[in-house]
């Protein structure tokens, strides 16, 4: 065993099963970059970025990732498609095959820590094969002092490695790759998978676990920022509905843009890094990410323009899905410490394609618990093959894939926390306005943040509100730099009847949807589910 870098005396990577094997410890990102480099895995961009490919997988791989079935979860996570249980002596068997593999080999250890408010800090090591997944983690997880990695005795262990093959007959994974959670030996096993996200995500799934189970905390999918005033604003949305353009706000300060818990204090940020999508990227559209593009980014599958090592954000050829990786401090508004007050205003976005739903809409604590376990928004066409037509997507609590326990769990936390706070929930549609996707057109970016806005400065609280027929929602009469007519969907259609059958499509559409947590949702949710008068006349 031979250990370089900066560690604790009594670290051991031997207590994990690791034998023979060369252990760089804490390297600062610089070293990590060169390391990366010298290994023919990575080229620096012309920003000063690194730039890797992450391999086979350029995304996660939902249905390999499991979660071992033992005394600790049998009776406490909700057993799904997404959560799959996986056998406790097929997870330390596959565990010692993983550590086997590593013997003799290079390993990259990195101790950080999630959770910007110390009461509820969960203390992590990673043990990486690759580098650049050690560099990562240093973006992305808070980083300790030199003072705190010198005492670390981390609570989990990641052990990541990206080239071991599992053989599914034998290990009981479906295929070589897999990212399971043990949460009894408080490990997180990768392998097969190079894909940076699994580890971020890996963590996130544990803390949706540990937080609002043990902790009384509600662990949530979403961005934060805070104003000038102190009021701190939260906005959930599953991808292309604009959480990141709309909280990246040069007027208040980021407090994180992806995953945050709620404690009976207010609200913190998991991680110590951002990890944003770069397809189409510009300096104007997002002036914040494109300018953390420097040295101690790294950059995910992208292409260089021919000839340069500048970055190509419109090539797609290794996948739309690529990515970067920054520490938070990287943005120039970003707070520090990562933590805000108990929010004033909750923004729950979609980007309706079908045209239905209000551009703003204030919702009732049931209507927020509903909403909030559906997850909606649309897919347009162009966005995967196949696509041709709108199609409704529902990820639970926006983060479905995330979630050990079950959606109700968290929405009843919400609305608790809604009521105990007297905090207003609004639905953004930052969609289709005047008929659904191909009719219609998409809501200007200018009026949506108009209505953020004037939500966020009170201008909304002594407002006439109408409500809309079938989904039951508020809507304000009048907003602040709105025209009046934009704010009622119905009124922005030529063919009236063409707008209430499809009202009726996309209620119908959440019914169904919902008829999966139907058994465990208490009535103040059930009486807020749309009313799909076609299909009970």
């Amino acid at each position: 065993m031979k250990n370089v870098g900066l560690k604790n005396p009594n670290a051991d990577l031997t207590t994990l099963g690791l034998k023979n094997v060369t252990a760089y410890w804490n390297l600062p990102v610089p070293n990590l970059v060169e390391r990366t480099i010298a290994m023919g895995e990575g080229v620096l961009a012309d920003s000063g970025a690194l730039v890797i490919k992450t391999g086979e997988f350029t995304g996660r791989s939902p249905k390999d990732r499991f979660i071992v079935k033992d005394a600790v979860t049998e009776n406490t996570v909700d057993w799904n498609d997404i959560n799959m249980p996986f056998d406790s002596d097929k997870f330390d068997a596959l565990y010692n095959k993983v550590t086997a593999y590593l013997e003799n080999k290079e390993v990259y250890v990195r101790d950080a820590y999630v959770c910007a408010d110390e009461n509820y800090r969960l203390t992590l090591r990673l043990v990486a094969q690759k580098p650049w997944s050690a560099m990562f983690a240093c973006n992305m997880f808070m980083r300790p002092t030199e003072e705190e990695i010198k005492n670390a005795a981390p609570e989990w262990t990641i052990l990541c490695a990206p080239e071991f093959m599992a053989v599914a007959e034998e290990d009981g994974t479906r295929q070589h790759n897999f990212a399971i959670v043990n949460f009894s030996r408080k490990v997180i096993l990768i392998g097969g998978t190079g894909y940076t996200g699994e580890i971020k995500k890996g963590i996130f799934s544990v803390l949706n676990y540990v937080l609002p189970h043990n902790r009384n905390v509600l662990s949530m999918h979403c961005s934060s920022n805070v104003g000038k005033n102190g009021d701190t604003a939260v906005f959930f949305g599953l991808s292309g509905t604009g959480k990141t353009t709309l909280s990246a706000d040069p007027k208040r300060n980021l407090i994180g843009d992806d995953e945050h818990g709620w404690s009976d204090t207010g609200v913190f940020n998991f991680e110590g890094g951002c990890y944003a999508k770069t397809i189409d990227l510009s300096a104007e559209k997002e002036p914040e990410i494109f300018n953390a593009i420097k040295f101690g980014a790294i950059l995910e599958n992208i292409k260089f323009h021919e000839g340069t090592r500048t970055p190509d954000y419109e090539n797609t050829e290794i996948t739309q899905n690529t990515r970067v990786s920054y520490p938070i401090y990287h943005i120039d508004n970003a707070l520090e410490p990562s933590r805000g007050g108990i929010p004033k205003n909750i923004f729950f976005l979609t980007c309706d394609a079908f045209g239905v739903l209000p551009p703003l809409s204030k919702l009732t604590p049931g209507q927020a618990m509903y909403h909030f376990i559906s997850g909606y928004t649309a897919k347009v066409a162009g966005t995967e093959a196949g696509i041709t037509e709108p199609v409704t997507v529902f990820s639970a609590c926006f983060g479905a894939p995330f979630l050990p326990l079950h959606p109700t769990q968290y929405a009843e936390m919400l609305g608790k926390k809604m009521k105990e706070h007297n905090v207003n929930v609004w639905l953004v549609n930052t969609g289709w306005s005047g008929g659904s996707y191909g009719v219609g057109s998409r809501m200007q970016l200018k009026y949506t943040r108009a209505m953020i806005a004037a939500a966020l400065n009170g201008d909304l609280d002594n407002v006439e509100f109408s409500t809309l027929p079938v989904f039951g929602l508020s809507m304000p009469m009048t907003c602040p730099n709105v025209p009046d007519e934009v704010l009622n969907p119905r009124n922005t259609w030529e063919d009236k009847e063409a707008y209430d059958a499809k009202a009726q499509e996309l209620a119908l559409g959440f019914v169904q949807n919902f008829e999966q947590y139907k058994a465990q949702a208490n009535e103040e949710i059930m009486a807020a589910a749309p009313k799909n008068t076609a299909s009970v006349q």
